[in-house]
């Protein structure tokens, strides 16, 4: 039987803030890497959230290190993979790519255009990989399938993409960044990241212009740096798309969010039901084929997510096999474009200014 991909790549974590870190996990695991151990980027923030706590928990046979400098020293480590918060990004980045590492983050890349500026510069100097897991695309296995039937020709020419991405807010079980705008971001940067990466991925484009974009905090007086709706269109050329992102997925869901996605091609369409099908089938990962010969459901039980494999791929073969990274840094650069032009609604009272910033607060354009 032959080796996986990620035999011999030794990799590890650095910075635990999300849930998302079980998903990268299992992805390098899955792929044939080993994860030398874990550390906390700033022991004095992510070493004592919640969400260290359960991934040392959860994953109890992984070395803890004191100190994070003793695996960026560790030269038989090829890659970093973290789940850190949003606004500490570019400072792992830094660590991590100037100790010739390669870096894995979950969404999104940067939370301003300082600090993505500062890593796309870090990137080209070093010439490391700067890799975003995207997870609601590369783990999500109706995604992998719909990704497969879009590029063997089932639906045709894409020519729109629309995402919801609703999600359960879980309200008293945030940290407190995940209420600071500085901290996550903004919606549109935060969870608009997924939908702008399946929309420049699955229409084949390099870029897109943001056509209009909406934010809001109409359920959350009480958090008013909380973004709790965000809905973004976009146009490349004469392919389409849209998204609709928001915090109001109702607890009587039972998951974290009915999130959907739907292709447009000249010759079919696909439905993706990533996480549930209300009322319907069990289990998530469900896909919807229709074509000019019939509709059908297709089984995707038997996809697997191919991301970590490739990306294993690229950090011994430096290819660009998993995304290009070009692609990860447009991303993050739309989404900022995105939050920054964005119209604000609701107990949104003032536009958002960086702290150290000057700028003037813009008059809201809501009530």
């Amino acid at each position: 039987m032959s080796a996986k991909p990620g035999a011999g790549i030794r990799f590890a974590v650095i910075g635990v803030d999300h849930a998302h870190i079980h998903g990268q996990m299992r992805l390098m695991l899955d792929a044939g890497a080993e994860c030398a151990g874990y550390a906390a980027f700033d022991p004095a923030t992510d070493g004592v959230s919640a969400e260290a706590a359960a991934f040392r928990e959860a994953w109890s046979g992984i070395t803890v290190h004191a100190d994070a400098r003793a695996l960026l020293a560790d030269t038989t480590i090829a890659l970093v993979v973290c789940s850190i918060r949003p606004a500490c990004r570019a400072g792992l980045a830094a660590a991590v790519l100037g100790a010739g590492k390669d870096l894995m983050l979950d969404k999104p890349l940067a939370v301003s255009t300082t600090d993505l500026e500062a890593i796309v510069r870090l990137q080209r100097q070093t010439g490391r990989i700067v890799s975003v897991d995207y997870s609601e695309r590369l783990e999500c296995a109706a995604m992998v399938k719909a990704d497969a039937l879009v590029r063997d020709g089932a639906v045709g020419r894409v020519i729109q993409t629309i995402g919801m991405g609703p999600h359960l807010i879980r309200k008293a079980a945030r940290p407190d960044w995940f209420f600071r705008r500085a901290d996550y971001g903004g919606i549109i940067v935060d969870i608009g990241s997924h939908q702008i990466d399946h929309m420049l991925h699955f229409t084949g484009v390099r870029d897109a212009e943001i056509l209009s974009a909406t934010v809001a905090n109409y359920a959350n007086p009480d958090q008013p740096e909380l973004e709790d709706f965000g809905e973004v269109q976009l146009l490349a050329g004469d392919r389409h798309g849209f998204f609709r992102v928001d915090w109001m997925t109702p607890a009587g869901l039972g998951t974290w969010g009915d999130g959907r996605f739907f292709i447009l091609g000249d010759a079919g369409t696909i439905e993706v039901r990533k996480v549930v099908d209300p009322a319907g089938r069990p289990g998530g990962d469900h896909l919807i084929l229709v074509t000019g010969s019939d509709t059908r459901y297709v089984d995707c039980s038997d996809v697997r997510p191919v991301y970590g494999e490739q990306l294993c791929r690229d950090v011994r073969d430096r290819t660009e096999t998993a995304m290009s990274q070009d692609h990860v840094f447009q991303v993050s650069r739309l989404a900022l474009q995105a939050q920054a032009q964005a119209r604000r609604l609701g107990h949104l009272q003032q536009a958002f200014v960086p702290a150290g910033r000057t700028d003037q607060p813009v008059r809201a354009t809501g009530v």
